[in-house]
């Protein structure tokens, strides 16, 4: 900014040099319009209208006063410019209109000046001369113009597109934040059900048959190894330098799920496919982990509502789509959750992200059934 300011004044302290001419000549009236004709360009920037109506209206005065033209009239195609550059379009377009007129205005008083014969011939090469320098201030102040108003186009975007990703960060980390307290509420809600279960079991086992006890304690070690190793899985990825590249439950660790509910003491039928890797569809990692979270919240809600001695008919098919069905024999309505706990939230929220459905609730004849769909 003061670089400019200085530019100006040392633009106006130019043509002022210019100016004493008309004193070295014995021009008195031509040097005081000429120094009132540059003055007003130490404002061309920050008022560009009004600097241009004050060499606009001292060349008026000039074109009355005198006939011959003064050092002072360079001033007005650099008006010119600073309305086409800093100023509205309309009010660039009508410094044009008015230098045109000039240009017509000049060339008549400078031709009477010389004592020359006001015709076409006359009149036309002043006027066009005139005219060009006239248009040739105004288009590259318009372009000047439109190369700023393109910058900060370039700019706004730029801001905005900076915004936006910054935005996208944020809800990728509310994502990824929301699915690890999916996860974590998975692996805690299920490591604890089963280890709660079998430390009573171990309890009452413990003064009947010590065998049974010691086989129920490895069965809850094993199970709080596991959990523990999943939590510290998924805090890694909360972790700096920890990226929490561990394999996923997939599909076919259901397996695993039915195998820990029956050493738990759960009554449970499974219809699993046999392999499938076996003329079966291929199925993604993220719909076979949904499968396994929906199986394994399925399950805790059972040891946590269906009761005691409640039995398990657990169903995983694989065509189409991939079809999880997780029916129970327990209290059922009885022991109808609300929809609004976290496990069912999380089951639906697992099949919705890959475009599937779940449905909860009592099952006919007593129970309760968990009902999956996911598209392959």
């Amino acid at each position: 900014m003061r670089g400019r300011l200085w530019f100006d004044r040392l633009l106006v302290a130019g043509m002022g040099l210019l100016t004493l001419g008309h004193v070295l000549s014995d021009q008195p009236v031509s040097f005081v319009l000429a120094v009132l004709e540059v003055l007003p360009l130490l404002w061309r920037r920050t008022r560009p209208g009004a600097a241009f109506a004050a060499v606009a209206g001292v060349s008026v005065l000039q074109a009355v006063a005198i006939t011959e033209p003064t050092v002072g009239q360079l001033a007005f195609p650099v008006a010119v410019y600073s309305v086409a550059r800093w100023s509205p379009r309309w009010q660039g377009v009508a410094a044009l209109l008015v230098g045109y007129a000039g240009a017509l205005v000049a060339a008549v008083r400078w031709l009477m000046g010389f004592d020359a014969d006001l015709t076409a011939a006359a009149l036309i090469p002043y006027t066009v001369t005139i005219g060009a320098i006239v248009t040739a201030a105004w288009a590259l102040g318009f372009a000047a113009q439109e190369r700023e108003r393109y910058v900060a186009s370039l700019l706004a975007r730029a801001e905005q597109a900076e915004r936006m990703a910054e935005r996208e960060v944020e809800l990728a980390a509310r994502d990824e934040r929301s699915r690890i307290a999916r996860e974590m509420h998975d692996v805690v809600a299920h490591g604890l059900s089963v280890i709660v279960i079998q430390a009573d079991g171990a309890r009452y086992a413990a003064a009947k048959d010590p065998d049974v006890a010691v086989e129920t304690l490895e069965t809850i070690s094993a199970t709080g190894r596991s959990a523990l190793a999943e939590m510290r899985r998924l805090l890694g990825l909360l972790r700096d330098g920890d990226t929490g590249v561990v394999p996923q439950p997939s599909l076919d660790d259901v397996r695993h799920l039915v195998d820990e509910a029956r050493a738990a003491g759960m009554r449970v039928d499974a219809d699993l496919p046999a392999d499938l890797s076996d003329g079966l569809p291929e199925v993604p990692d993220g719909v076979g982990l949904a499968a396994y979270r929906i199986v394994q919240e399925a399950l805790t809600n059972v040891r946590k509502h269906a009761g005691p001695s409640a039995a398990v008919c657990i169903r995983v098919a694989v065509g189409r789509d991939v079809e999880v069905e997780v029916r129970d024999d327990g209290r059922g309505a009885a022991a109808q959750s609300d929809g609004h706990g976290l496990g069912l939230v999380g089951m639906r929220e697992r099949a919705a992200v890959h475009g599937g459905s779940v449905t909860a609730g009592p099952a006919a004849g007593g129970g309760y059934v968990v009902s999956a769909r996911l598209p392959l």
